[in-house]
């Protein structure tokens, strides 16, 4: 009586932590409250080989008979295990017994009798085993055939489902007709397609790699296996393609109705099934678009490495030299070869560079009163003083420019300094040296100066 006591209270505390993790993974959007009961029941997996080999064994077995195992017959199969994947393995049945214990502790496998923990009673695979070893058997690919199955099967159901809702009239009904297909039946088709889409994945990848196999093998023969193997790939997920667009279209019409059903009817659990099976769509209706982009990108990549790289070198000697190059193995290594001349240096003085205020000058009005113009061309008379200045013995561009300046008022001598430079160098001929000097002009402005002399001819 002891031992039913204590093994009816180990059951609860494991089905009040079974339920604990399902509830917190029912809510996926709090995922720290499904972290925080990972965390508090730590759970952990670690198989081998040989721990998976039993766990096959065991569900193939219960395909053809009982679901249920004598601890006797656990041990038979672990045997007929080792002897098929470690034959030279010894002490077999104390094996057995560990395997057993460990495969327990993972919740693997569950103990499913009432006698209690001294005699041997009888053991049944988990689900989380079932599922590990359905990963590793199942062949189940999408193909056009199985989605158009499914997808069929899906629209029934959920047509079914619409009119069990227009014809709804209770909260039973509700729940007994429109809530429970949406959540058994609709979702178990749904899962059917993903489960289908992770095993074509899977069959993907295997192309991928077959590929590649057939390369390295047969560098040039290959090129026809591989092109086939991308046209046949390509045209079924096209097909894949074309059907989900014009279902998921027909699918996500159907579950718009009964939500809005739903929802004049106040039914909240029939509105959250909807809304499952709508989420689960849209993840069918995007996993194939993204398949598609990726497949097209491996496609031309493919494509090009066949046409650029293959077909060019079909013997693979240009492949092979270029191999033996870069590895140092043939002729000289690729190195880089530097002229060791140093650099010319030219040494002169550094004058410090001065820093000048900006060029500023006071601001003027606009508008002048009117004034008497003598008629007089400014040009003229500035080429007349500039001449007088340069016939006085003027050799330097300053003193031009400080004789001429004087005459003018002094706003006006910062843009008379440049009409004087300008007729300066057309009269006189200028000379400057690699260095020429700042001179400062009454303290009001600053000009590089330049040398200056007569032009032969003593005119312009």
């Amino acid at each position: 009586m002891g031992e039913l006591a204590t093994l009816c209270a180990a059951a609860s505390l494991a089905a009040r932590r079974t339920t604990d993790i399902e509830t917190a993974v029912s809510a996926p959007s709090e995922p720290s409250r499904v972290l925080a009961s990972l965390a508090q029941h730590r759970p952990s997996l670690a198989l081998d080989t040989l721990d998976l080999g039993f766990l096959v064994a065991l569900h193939l077995r219960a395909q053809g008979s009982a679901s249920t195992f004598e601890e006797a017959t656990l041990e038979d199969v672990f045997e007929q295990v080792c002897d098929a994947i470690e034959p030279t393995a010894e002490q077999r049945k104390k094996r057995a017994t560990y395997a057993i214990a460990r495969l327990r502790e993972q919740r693997l496998l569950a103990r499913v009798d009432g006698h209690g923990v001294v005699r041997s009673g009888q053991y049944a695979l988990t689900r989380l085993a079932t599922g590990i070893v359905d990963f590793f058997l199942e062949e189940d690919v999408l193909t056009r055939e199985s989605l158009t199955l499914l997808a069929a099967s899906l629209r029934t159901t959920l047509s079914e489902v619409l009119a069990a809702a227009r014809a709804a009239s209770s909260p039973e009904s509700w729940a007994s007709k429109v809530e429970a297909p949406l959540r058994i039946t609709a979702a178990e088709l749904v899962a059917g397609i993903e489960r289908r889409q992770r095993g074509l994945d899977l069959q993907q990848e295997e192309f991928q790699a077959e590929i590649r196999r057939l390369l390295e093998a047969d560098w040039f023969g290959a090129i026809s296996r591989c092109q086939g193997l991308l046209e046949s790939t390509s045209a079924t997920l096209r097909e894949l393609g074309e059907i989900l667009l014009r279902d998921t279209s027909i699918l996500l019409s159907l579950l718009h109705d009964i939500e809005e059903l739903a929802l004049a009817a106040g039914a909240e659990a029939a509105l959250a099934a909807t809304a499952r099976v709508m989420e689960q769509l849209d993840r069918i209706a995007a996993w194939g678009g993204s398949r598609q982009r990726a497949w097209s990108e491996y496609f031309q990549y493919v494509h090009r490495y066949l046409r650029d790289v293959v077909r060019l070198d079909p013997t693979r000697a240009l492949t092979q030299r270029l191999r033996d190059q870069l590895a140092g193995t043939a002729g000289k290594p690729y190195v880089l070869a530097l002229a060791g001349a140093a650099p010319i240096r030219l040494l002169r003085t550094v004058a410090p560079v001065v820093e000048r205020p900006p060029v500023t000058r006071p601001k003027a009005p606009r508008d002048r009163e009117p004034a008497e113009d003598s008629g007089e061309d400014p040009q003229a008379v500035l080429e007349e003083r500039v001449r007088a200045a340069l016939d006085r013995g003027a050799s330097e561009l300053s003193d031009v420019t400080s004789e001429v300046t004087a005459l003018v008022p002094a706003p006006e001598r910062f843009a008379m300094a440049g009409r004087v430079a300008h007729t300066a160098a057309q009269l006189g001929r200028a000379s400057a040296s690699r260095e020429r000097p700042w001179v400062k002009i009454r303290q009001e402005m600053q000009i590089e100066d330049w040398k200056l002399g007569r032009r032969s001819g003593g005119g312009s």
